[in-house]
């Protein structure tokens, strides 16, 4: 009987609640505000502030960079010479860098055969018993024949089979070889695609036309979107003095930032750049300092101080509506560089949900008989 008699009041009856009304300025204040602030909560923070109605991609993106500058030098060693981008810009190709040359140590002449060693502490001799036939070590030159031969007319240092005569680096050019590179100029050309909203974006703003590029030099105060930058003043902005650093190389990064949002105009979306140095310089820390490396031309070797330029294209997420305005709508074809396992053309994928993502240039491949 309970049971039918429950069942019948669950069917036939209906409860509601009752209301009881307040008259209470205090509670009736507290209770508006309550509700003002839920809204406020809503409008203000989820939707205008976090813009939570929005979606975010991520970005699918390349860059190509391409330096120009031509210099004199005139030395005893070489003579009259004109450096190009063939000459200084070495490797012609690097992944997410370009290495512009700006000091160099000339070895002329060399070949391979029989030469005394640089005089130091294991290296110097007085009788052939102080050589070690074949021993190297990792500052070696070359590798030791056993004989203790005249390195100058004070000095012996134990022979070694090697490229002779060998490099001598202990005397670094001061002012660099190349110090006209401050006026090289580096165009960086930057294309992004979020597939989600169909939008793509260059940093070569549609504003922008062939004469205005072809004058142009970033500042940012009064060129702030020009995509072409000197050198000097990519060391300059990030508190560098460059000929300083030309002596014996750095390492620098150029980056790109795209903050976009998709409910403004598609003209909004710019880029802003920011330049640092990577191997920051550090007075406490005097050992091995710079950047360098070694490379050889026909019957002329030589070891290169170079400023290398990274590119870190970074891109905040971007943003906007689910179905993006009609303005936007238009994608431009992109090419990857021809990155390690990539081909000419092929587009590479970010990683989704990534906040800040870089990115490699290629450069032209430039070669000299």
């Amino acid at each position: 009987m309970a049971l039918c008699g429950a069942f019948h009041s669950f069917l036939f009856e209906y409860d509601t609640p009752r209301i009881v009304l307040i008259r209470s300025r205090k509670v009736g204040l507290i209770n508006r505000a309550v509700q003002l602030g839920i809204l406020a909560y809503v409008i203000g923070w989820v939707f205008l502030w976090e813009k939570g109605y929005q979606e975010t991609d991520s970005v699918v993106s390349s860059v190509t960079t391409k330096v120009k500058g031509v210099t004199l030098t005139n030395t005893s060693t070489l003579g009259a010479r004109v450096w190009d981008v063939a000459d200084y810009v070495i490797p012609p190709q690097g992944e997410n860098t370009v290495f512009v040359m700006t000091n160099v140590i000339l070895t002329l002449n060399q070949s391979q055969g029989r030469c005394p060693e640089l005089p130091d502490d294991q290296t110097k001799c007085e009788v052939k018993n102080n050589c070690i036939p074949g021993y190297v070590s990792t500052h070696s030159s070359g590798i030791q024949t056993g004989e203790c031969v005249p390195y100058n007319n004070s000095i012996k240092t134990c022979e070694v089979f090697a490229w002779c005569p060998v490099e001598d680096d202990y005397h670094i050019p001061k002012p660099a070889f190349l110090r006209e590179a401050e006026n090289f100029t580096l165009l960086v050309k930057n294309n992004i695609w979020y597939r989600k909203f169909n939008f793509s974006k260059r940093n070569i703003l549609p504003t922008i036309n062939s004469t205005y590029l072809k004058n142009c030099i970033y500042d940012a105060q009064t060129d702030p979107f020009c995509p072409i930058f000197r050198l000097g003043k990519i060391v300059e902005a990030a508190g560098q003095d460059f000929q300083e650093m030309a002596v014996e190389g750095g390492v620098m990064a150029l980056q790109i930032n795209w903050d976009c949002n998709l409910d403004r105009a598609a003209s909004h979306c710019v880029p802003k750049y920011s330049f640092r140095r990577l191997d920051n310089k550090d007075s406490a820390h005097t050992v091995s300092p710079g950047y360098n490396f070694r490379s050889k031309e026909r019957n002329l070797r030589y070891t290169l101080a170079s400023i290398k330029h990274s590119h870190e294209s970074w891109w905040h997420q971007q943003k906007g509506m689910v179905k993006p305005r009609e303005e936007v709508q238009d994608v431009t074809r992109m090419h990857n560089h021809p990155a390690m396992g990539q081909t000419p053309g092929q587009s590479q994928p970010q990683p989704q949900g990534c906040h800040h993502c870089s990115f490699h240039p290629f450069y032209s491949n430039t070669s000299r008989e």
